[in-house]
């Protein structure tokens, strides 16, 4: 046997431990912490059938089957992000998707389970969206008054946005308006049988629901743009709005090549302190590792990013979260 001199022996040492520091890297990431890889059934709070959140959940699904095959992942339906959060308190859910502002306001009011609400990604945006006949007359929110308006269902992040959004305009929910207390999986439908003179919507860029709508019936996207400095003298609580574009071409047979102000929050995945860290974090990397796949789907994801995926406010990242973000920095 030949024998290496001294400083051979030395190198292949460091060469050794080098490449067992490399294996032990690999495991971690597929096993954080040494722990061994997750098992069971896993449920995913989703939204109503025709939403964004409810395809992104489907999509979401598929991905982690592969890159976890031993997480048997359940969607479950929900009427938005205020529910979503419910049913994460109450454990019917291990995640789902939540508003920024939707958090907010369920930590604000000191619902049950808040204080244990933990982040793993900032997701995209939703855009707030108001949908009329095309041959309507209302130009801006102030013009809803006496109408039949479509502001989600209760318990969703889009009826939330809607209050504020009438507070703003000058109108009281309650009176100025016929709010119907539907979801997008009604709403459509309502407005083309003439049962609704308006709607409005939070979701990601481009709506299924709205491209059916505009392939069965001509409709236009009203601009909320006029409604952002009062909306923002509201406070804190609508800090987390920002003003936004609708692009020309997110909706092409609706908007006729004209972009459209609105304002926009963004989507965080949400758990609790109480999931497994190492699923938190296996889920974690599909959702950024997908974000390409899905994007090709689910328009809206494809503004997923690493780089801004840790911006959780109002929520500090899982513990789980945090260790995947950390490995792919290194």
């Amino acid at each position: 046997m030949a024998i290496l001199p001294r400083s051979g022996r030395g190198r292949a040492l460091t060469a050794a431990a080098a490449a067992l520091a490399l294996v032990g890297l690999a495991l971690w990431c597929v096993r954080p912490g040494g722990a061994s890889a997750p098992q069971g059934r896993v449920t995913l709070a989703t939204g109503v059938p025709t939403g964004v959140y409810a395809r992104y959940g489907e999509l979401l699904k598929e991905d982690l089957a592969r890159d976890l095959p031993g997480v048997d992942l359940r969607l479950r339906r929900s009427e938005g992000s205020i529910d979503n959060l419910r049913q994460l308190a109450t454990g019917r859910a291990d995640f789902t998707i939540a508003t920024a502002d939707a958090v907010a306001a369920y930590q604000a009011r000191h619902e049950p389970g808040a204080d244990r609400l933990r982040a793993c990604a900032r997701l995209y945006d939703d855009y707030m969206q108001l949908v009329v006949a095309k041959g309507s007359a209302v130009r801006s929110a102030r013009d809803l008054r006496g109408l039949r308006v479509g502001v989600g269902a209760d318990g969703s992040g889009v009826q939330l946005i809607t209050r504020r959004l009438m507070e703003a305009a000058g109108l009281d929910f309650d009176t100025d308006i016929v709010p119907v207390r539907v979801g997008i999986d009604r709403m459509p439908g309502m407005l083309e049988r003439g049962e609704l003179d308006a709607f409005f919507w939070s979701g990601g860029l481009p709506t299924l629901a709205v491209q059916r709508l505009a392939r069965e019936y001509p409709v236009r996207l009203v601009q909320l743009g006029d409604l952002i400095p009062a909306l923002h003298q509201q406070g804190r609580r609508t800090r987390y709005y920002r003003a936004a574009v609708m692009p020309a071409d997110a909706y092409p047979r609706v908007q006729d090549g004209q972009a459209v102000k609105t304002i926009a929050v963004a989507n965080l995945l949400v758990t609790t302190d109480r999931v497994d860290a190492a699923l938190t974090f296996g889920i974690t990397r599909t959702v950024i590792n997908s974000r390409d796949a899905i994007g090709h789907v689910v328009h809206a994801a494809q503004n997923v990013d690493l780089r801004t995926a840790v911006f959780t406010d109002p929520l500090p990242l899982h513990t789980g979260a945090r260790r995947y973000y950390l490995s792919v920095k290194q």
